[in-house]
């Protein structure tokens, strides 16, 4: 396999990368580990660890003769695309890290990791004072990092453009009011008289997780995934995908006992995140422009698999069978009533379950907080009845627990504020690509009805995966699909789908 990377400058910067990506490499696997395996009191010696590995990854970024090879490479003018990116990402990831002192992130670490246990306990018992004053902390650390990063406008800036380069609160702030301007009237139409419930009884109907298990398996292998050869799939309280290298995505889904439809599509959702790590150019392995190149890039390729593939009638028409042959109540419905099922619309409490059409609301919610918290001032101990007031203003309901309010969510405890925008532009994107797929592979519909993927996996490959890190998000888009993204298509697939 030819290398990409042909310049000497370039190759001797990969050459000490080498010992960052480990470092990150290791971390991957020590985060899969606590959610997947650790025993809950490992949280302290599991959190020290994570702390110090940090810092090590710091330090070895910012040492001396790595930045001056980077800032070399600053100035050569005929590098290629890829060599290109290196620099790009780099001196992105040295800027950053500059801006925080290494007992900045130490601390940062330490209290994420133990906040994140705190957050598991507060849900468990649906006591809010648990986590409240970690939540604190994290608020603290959030304001205190957008400080260090800088910005030009508000603090939400700095935050936003460490998960999704190049783009502004601003831009965020367009983007809801477009939707909600639009949606909240759509919301109520589909509800009256769209093509879709409001409930189904296979809601209710109760599962054996092992019948499950050989559903959500039986899918993947349909999507090609490549388990125990370079995947894994595992169980956790909040699924995800953790990709240590472009051999080895892990995902993880979760087993309730009823309600099958939350299992299938949180698998085939982590599915998508996968396939994009995993069709990136192997000639990637062990640089930096490995990996996706952003939160909402990456959020749009799980949509894509989720919302345009696993919620298409072709899709429910295909999984029939082996429901059927799984699980016994199947008998009573048929695979209409499976699309239907899958595209029920109503406000829901929980953002994880909500339905497509309502799902940005939830996270137009979360962004508006954390606007609030950085430039208000607002405690934790305001927000439990913040976030009430705000649900019942955009879907008309109120949370009567913690659990199906404010504590639903595993993100604030990760230290991950301004990270919730991203889902929203993840999921936009998954429409427009839609369109764009349609017009390369008119019979997208009868290839999903058919289990005939590869040909979507390979224009998600040639169009987005196989670029890795290379170019900034809007720049890739540009690229993919010849322009930036546009709410204008996910609210005419709204209306296509659901009226």
């Amino acid at each position: 396999m030819e290398s990409v990377f042909q310049n000497e400058t370039i190759k001797a910067i990969l050459e000490k990368y080498r010992r960052i990506w480990a470092i990150n490499h290791a971390q991957s696997v020590l985060g899969w580990d606590m959610e997947v395996n650790m025993p809950r009191e490992g949280v302290l010696e599991r959190s020290v660890a994570q702390g110090e590995l940090s810092v090590l990854s710091q330090e070895f970024l910012l040492k001396p003769e790595f930045v001056e090879l980077v800032e070399k490479a600053k100035g050569i003018e005929d590098l290629n695309e890829y060599e290109r990116g290196v620099v790009r990402v780099l001196d992105r990831s040295i800027r950053i890290s500059r801006s925080f002192p290494p007992e900045f992130l130490r601390e940062m670490s330490e209290v994420t990791s133990q906040a994140t246990k705190a957050w598991e306990e507060a849900k468990r018992s649906d006591d809010f004072s648990k986590f409240e004053p970690w939540l604190d902390k994290i608020i603290d650390l959030a304001k205190r990092a957008a400080d260090y990063l800088g910005y030009e406008n508000e603090p939400y800036d700095a935050l936003l453009d460490m998960f999704e380069e190049g783009t502004t609160t601003k831009e965020v702030e367009r983007m809801f009011d477009k939707l909600e301007r639009e949606l909240k009237p759509l919301v109520e139409r589909i509800m009256e008289e769209g093509k879709v419930p409001r409930e189904h009884p296979l809601e209710k109907e109760k599962y054996e997780k092992e019948r499950m298990e050989r559903v959500n398996l039986w899918i993947l292998e349909k999507f090609g995934f490549p388990l125990g050869i370079r995947s894994r799939l595992d169980v956790s309280a909040h699924p995800f995908t953790t990709e240590f290298g472009i051999r080895d995505v892990r995902i993880t889904t979760r087993y309730e006992g009823y309600d099958f439809r939350r299992t299938i599509l949180s698998t085939v959702h982590e599915f998508g995140h996968a396939l994009y790590e995993l069709q990136q150019d192997e000639r990637f392995m062990f640089s930096p422009i490995a990996g996706g190149v952003s939160l909402g890039i990456h959020e749009s390729q799980s949509r894509f698999w989720e919302n345009i593939i696993g919620r298409s009638r072709e899709f429910a028409g295909l999984i029939y069978p082996v429901l059927k042959e799984n699980l016994p109540f199947m008998a009573n419905y048929t695979p209409e009533d499976v699309y239907l099922y899958f595209n029920m619309v109503r406000p829901d409490f929980i953002r994880t379950e909500a339905d497509v059409v309502t799902y940005n609301f939830h996270i137009l919610l979360r962004f508006k907080l954390e606007r609030m918290m950085l430039n208000e001032g607002v405690k934790a101990k305001d927000l439990p009845e913040l976030w009430n007031e705000e649900m019942e203003r955009l879907l008309g309901i109120r949370p009567k627990t913690y659990a199906e309010g404010i504590l639903q969510d595993i993100h604030w405890a990760h230290g991950t504020i301004g990270y919730f925008p991203t889902y929203s532009m993840g999921t936009l994107l998954a429409a427009q690509y839609y369109y764009h797929i349609k017009r390369d592979i008119p019979d997208f519909e009868e290839k999903i009805a058919k289990a005939e993927f590869e040909p979507i996996k390979a224009w998600l490959r040639e169009k987005i995966h196989r670029w890795g890190s290379i170019y900034p998000p809007k720049e890739l888009l540009k690229k993919a699909i010849g322009e930036e993204l546009n709410p204008e298509y996910f609210v005419r697939w709204v209306k296509e789908r659901y009226l």
